[in-house]
């Protein structure tokens, strides 16, 4: 829930307040239920408000308090507030309001930066120390909530968007060669701290950052779970992990029904999202509103999964919506789903997001979401390709099976003064790959894939387009201790049964078997996997527009072939090169670049 903005300086200069009024109107649509400013020597913050707990105005922010002398922005979920809140109480804390809100400043005074470690939930963060001029900042473990940073001489912002950035000014905006790199190697997953902006880096997932009144700063990472086999599972069977990961995940999807506004649920029909509604109808949940969306076919291609959403809305009894969008509103969709983005996604899905948070929104203000469960539980079609090699041969097996090209491609892509002059992602890769904590070349492509592009993909799509609505999500599947069991699971139970086989276990004991069986769905938008009709004019469009020129980001002669042949360019993995290589320009041009 929310935005969160402001600026610390170093130069002794009062913080632009303007530039920070900037910042929190681009963020309205993430916090439309109210707005707050504070100010106090070289820091402001500023915050928009989408009221889910604690309804009152006692739960407004920024929030000070006072007898601490700490201010604090926050966006976010603390699904355990309610707990902490009352052993804080114990301790001999006094409470204003009845906010998560107050319970992260209050956890703060008490345990200072290891607050987070008794935080259930999903967060960013930005406090500031008064008598210090001191700023500490911190995001969730799986990198949920967003927090974006803009370094100038003498001065820091930091914002829950980047576009956000961008409306305060005085950003550089030339190009990251290699987030460039990355966006076009590993399927536009861009690691944390680069975006695709020199001027703009992103805090990592798990991390605390002090910022001293200097500009100095040190980072502590406060999270990583290990990736290997563990003394106190060493006893378990199949059937013993079904259930802990049944139970856990009971837990966790328990965990995100916290709020003071009603919960839905988006249901695509898949074992993921079926399982939430499963779960919580388990516990006693009724008329619980859910949410599907589909799309015209396309060159062949089916555009929605409804008779296994409708099939699971029927044995659960929920209050389902279903959502059809025509073709020809798809190419409408992209302009507001490519402004919603804080950093370019290629990902078809994104306009589905999109499109389906709108009509959402109207309905209620909170969804769980199935995100995160291929990549935790090994669901995808990849994996036991992984499996098969030893950890020496890890990274150039990953490379091989999920990035869209190799380095040596990229010479006829890109102009060269945007060309590394080696393959930096698969350097990434090869480190990620290396490091201690995974007994195998599987658990080490899992740790990769959840701590990394999981959070720099379908996490931050679900994030952008979500909130560009006012609507909440939440992923019980990437609750840390669901995350810890699963990263423990022996391999071979997550492969099973075509993958995600200890989840399918789990769900055989509450779903019917034709959503277990069935074969692996997606969010299929087939007018832009097939370039069809005004989706592919728009490309066009913008890449023979004057700034795609004036750019000269890629060579003339591949953007020429591309559009000369739209469907015959397939990147390794399958993603249209055309699509690829548009929604970087679209991108850019749609946001001022």
């Amino acid at each position: 829930m929310c935005g969160l903005s402001g600026e610390i300086r170093f130069d002794g200069e009062r913080p632009d307040l303007a530039a920070v009024r900037r910042m929190s109107d681009q963020l309205a649509a993430r916090g439309p239920d109210g707005q707050g400013v504070w100010s106090h020597g070289p820091v402001a913050l500023a915050h928009r408000r989408l009221k889910i707990i604690d309804l009152s105005e006692l739960g407004a922010q920024p929030m000070t308090d006072a007898e601490q002398q700490v201010t604090g922005v926050f966006n976010g979920c603390i699904y355990n507030y309610r707990a902490l809140r009352e052993e804080l109480l114990d301790l001999g804390h006094r409470f204003e309001s009845t906010s998560d809100t107050e319970v992260v400043l209050k956890a703060y005074r008490q345990w200072g930066t290891d607050c987070v470690d008794h935080f259930h939930g999903m967060f960013a963060f930005v406090l500031a120390e008064h008598r210090t001029g001191r700023l500490i900042m911190g995001r969730d473990r799986l990198g949920i909530k967003p927090l974006y940073l803009a370094r100038t001489p003498g001065r820091l912002r930091f914002a829950s968007s980047l576009p956000a950035l961008l409306a305060a000014g005085d950003v550089d905006t030339s190009l990251d060669p290699v987030a460039v790199h990355q966006y076009l190697s590993w399927h536009a997953t861009v690691a944390a701290p680069h975006t695709v902006l020199k001027g703009v880096r992103k805090l990592p997932p798990a991390t605390v950052r002090v910022v001293e009144p200097d500009g100095s700063h040190r980072d502590h990472r406060y999270w990583q779970p290990s990736y290997t086999r563990r003394p106190e599972y060493a006893d378990m069977g199949p059937d013993e992990w079904r259930d802990a990961v049944l139970d856990a995940l009971r837990t966790a999807v328990r965990r995100r029904m916290v709020a003071d506004v009603p919960v839905g649920v988006l249901l695509s029909g898949g074992l993921d999202s079926s399982l939430i509604v499963a779960l919580l109808a388990d516990e006693g949940q009724r008329d619980l509103a859910t949410f599907s969306v589909g799309f015209d076919s396309e060159g062949g291609t089916d555009g929605d999964e409804f008779p296994y959403s409708d099939l699971v809305a029927r044995e659960f009894a929920t209050d389902h919506h279903r959502l059809r969008v025509p073709s020809a509103r798809v190419s409408t969709a992209l302009d507001g789903a490519i402004a919603a983005m804080s950093e370019p996604m290629i990902s078809h899905d994104v306009v589905a997001f999109h499109l389906l948070s709108e009509q959402v929104a109207k309905e209620v203000k909170v969804v769980q979401s199935g995100q995160g469960a291929d990549e935790v539980f090994a669901g995808y079609h990849w994996y036991p390709q992984l499996a098969a090699v030893d950890r020496a041969g890890a990274a150039d097996r990953y490379a091989e099976t999920y990035f869209d090209r190799p380095h040596a491609d990229l010479a006829r892509i890109l102009q060269p003064d945007m060309l590394p002059p080696d393959d930096v992602s698969g350097r990434f890769v090869r480190e990620h790959m290396a490091a201690p904590g995974a007994d195998t070349a599987l658990d080490a492509a899992l740790r990769l894939d959840t701590h990394v592009m999981l959070v720099d993909d379908p996490v931050k799509r679900v994030d952008n387009m979500t909130m560009d609505w006012g609507l909440e999500a939440r992923v019980p599947f990437l609750d840390h201790e669901l995350v810890e069991l699963a990263a423990a699971c022996p391999p071979e139970l997550k492969l099973a049964d075509g993958g995600k086989g200890v989840l399918k276990e789990a769900g055989r004991k509450l779903l019917p078997h034709e959503v277990i069986d069935r074969p692996k769905g997606y969010f299929p938008v087939p007018a832009i996997t097939h370039m069809a009709g005004p989706v592919l004019e728009r490309v066009r469009d913008t890449l023979r527009a004057p700034e795609a020129r004036r750019r000269g980001l890629f060579q003339d002669a591949y953007v020429a072939e591309l559009l000369a042949a739209p469907e015959e360019h397939r990147t390794r993995r399958g993603a249209n090169a055309l699509w690829q290589v548009a929604l970087l320009e679209t991108w850019l041009q749609t946001h001022g670049i």
